[in-house]
């Protein structure tokens, strides 16, 4: 099945709202949020970041991610990532990541393209690297429950860039 992109719409907020299993998987895509997912923290996210943008299959969303950071000549920085348990696998995210480097190559003039994950988000983590991102530095964070946990960033330059 192929994918298309486009922005995020008003209509897209409940069914991603429903993506987040759990605690733990908000706590990934989006550690400021407060389980269960709503359309109010989904909604002051988008305000306040840039090229929110969904993967539609058959017309229906099922992946979505914007920029957090967005320097014209610099760095992009992508966050929010989180796609639908039924398209996980799929190539959804892959698809969404990729399509915001191009952006932040293209639009932005970016050097680099950094994304965040942390250390128990498996799928992130194997993710990131099949799609040219590096590590580059470790982060001490905090879980909910107040447990150490490791935020690993990640960084892809240009294509026409070295690592």
């Amino acid at each position: 099945m192929t994918f298309t992109i486009r922005p995020v719409n008003h209509e897209d907020l409940p069914a991603i709202c429903e993506w987040p299993q759990d605690e733990a998987e908000l706590f990934y895509c989006f550690p400021k949020a407060h389980y269960p997912l709503t359309e109010d923290q989904l909604l002051e996210a988008i305000a306040q970041r840039a090229e929110s943008s969904v993967v539609a299959q058959l017309g229906r969303p099922v992946a979505f991610a914007n920029f957090y950071r967005w320097d014209q000549g610099g760095v992009c920085s992508i966050g929010n990532v989180i796609v639908a348990p039924s398209a996980r696998r799929s190539g959804a995210a892959g698809f969404l990541v990729d399509h915001l480097c191009a952006v932040a190559f293209s639009k932005f003039a970016a050097v680099q393209v950094q994304v965040s994950c942390f250390s128990l988000n498996t799928a992130g983590l194997l993710l990131y690297p099949k799609l040219g991102f590096l590590p580059f530095a470790i982060e001490e964070r905090q879980s909910r429950a107040g447990e150490r946990i490791a935020l690993v960033h990640l960084r892809r330059n240009p294509p026409s860039a070295g690592q």
